[in-house]
């Protein structure tokens, strides 16, 4: 069979869990269907055990999540934010809509997170968090960052949507910020089409966040009779996530083992069996420090230069293999130039590795044989 006969093999297929559908229908036909069902708090009981977080609360999305940070941290205009160039838009946008400036921080050349040796000469007297992404679930540098985080006095927040089972010196993602945001989106390790958690470290956070995740209203409180009614009582919107996702996040949960089994041997083949290639053609395979363990969340390569990556994105193409590019530094999008700044220094390394990465198919039901195609088209490429 030629390669024009095969199936393209996708850049992503959403895993199916067993118990997923199952898990649908009891919520369909359930009493209870909003927020705060059973389905939700399994999932939420499912993501404390995971990670180790004392409080979990599910959202529509990781960038719900995010915005809900914007307004327990009390974040408006005039304020500054310290956060990464090389991420996903909702890192810096949810604190332009409360008014604040995101001040962007170039990114290490090796993990591609951000560069915590940039982060001190950002802060300015205006400015009240850090924001980190652990980019490809591989940690940030925690320790530097809190400690810098202390020093002035700033919050400190975690972007974990790519890290859920990620730990940095044996400690798990997500627990080291006051607040951390997950993301159950279609691409991620763990998904239902659209969701997301919030991860709050203390107890009176976690009592607030619950009032802002429910319209400013403390219903909650209400359904656990502490009070005799309801009331608006603070700031607030609906992040809550409906029973319907929250049962499709139960049975992924229930299936993590499984799930990251398969990624890490998906990744750690690519790493091994693109070691040679990637040597003899200047090309750069991911870097995972040793006080790191990543839950396989992306495989990428870095090409020499900008040609070579679109070069190897059209030969794969013409194999049957769906390669991407990720993100666009913000620093240098029209939003970004218009609502933010520049950190001083620049961010050289992320215009840089935004114009020569490659990444990789990566997901559970990528079978031996498509694994092989894989390999075997991207080692037939030649950089010139």
């Amino acid at each position: 069979m030629s390669t024009t006969d095969m199936a393209t093999i996708p850049h992503h297929r959403a895993f199916v869990a067993e118990n997923q559908l199952a898990y649908v229908t009891a919520a369909m036909h359930a009493k209870w269907s909003s927020g705060y069902g059973p389905f939700g708090e399994r999932a939420a009981a499912l993501l404390r055990e995971i990670t180790g977080a004392a409080h979990v609360l599910l959202t529509t999305s990781a960038t719900t999540a995010l915005d809900l940070s914007t307004l327990l941290l009390d974040v408006g205009p005039g304020d500054e934010v310290i956060v990464p160039s090389y991420t996903f838009v909702s890192t810096a946008s949810v604190w332009v809509q409360r008014g604040a400036v995101p001040v962007f921080v170039d990114c290490r050349p090796d993990t591609l997170n951000i560069d915590e040796e940039r982060i001190e000469a950002a802060v300015t007297g205006r400015t009240r968090a850090i924001v980190v992404t652990h980019y490809a679930g591989v940690g940030c540098e925690m320790d530097r960052i809190a400690k810098i985080a202390e020093r002035y006095g700033l919050a400190l927040v975690e972007d974990n949507a790519h890290g859920l089972g990620g730990t940095y010196r044996d400690r798990p993602l997500g627990t080291f910020g006051r607040l951390a945001a997950l993301s159950f989106h279609a691409t991620k390790n763990v998904q239902c089409g659209e969701g997301g958690a919030l991860m709050a470290a203390g107890d009176d956070l976690a009592r607030r966040a619950e009032i802002i995740r429910d319209k400013g209203t403390n219903r909650r409180q209400f359904f656990r009779g502490e009070v005799d009614r309801y009331r608006w009582v603070d700031v607030g919107s609906n992040y809550m996530q409906a029973e319907l996702l929250a049962a499709q996040l139960v049975a992924q949960l229930e299936a993590f083992g499984e799930i990251q089994r398969r990624r890490q041997e998906v990744w750690r083949a690519y790493h091994e069996g693109l070691a040679a290639w990637a040597r003899d053609n200047g090309v750069a395979r991911p870097v995972v420090p040793p006080e790191c363990v990543h839950p396989a969340h992306i495989y990428y390569l870095l090409l020499p230069h900008a040609a070579g990556r679109t070069a190897l994105i059209a030969h794969l193409a013409e194999r049957g293999v769906q390669a991407v590019f990720h993100y666009f530094p913000l620093h240098a999008s029209p939003a970004g130039e218009k609502y933010g700044r520049v950190a001083p220094g620049g961010c050289p390394v992320a215009e840089s590795v935004a114009g020569r990465q490659v990444r990789l198919p990566l997901y559970p039901g990528l079978d031996d044989g498509e694994l092989g195609r894989v390999l075997d088209a991207v080692t037939s490429f030649r950089v010139s």
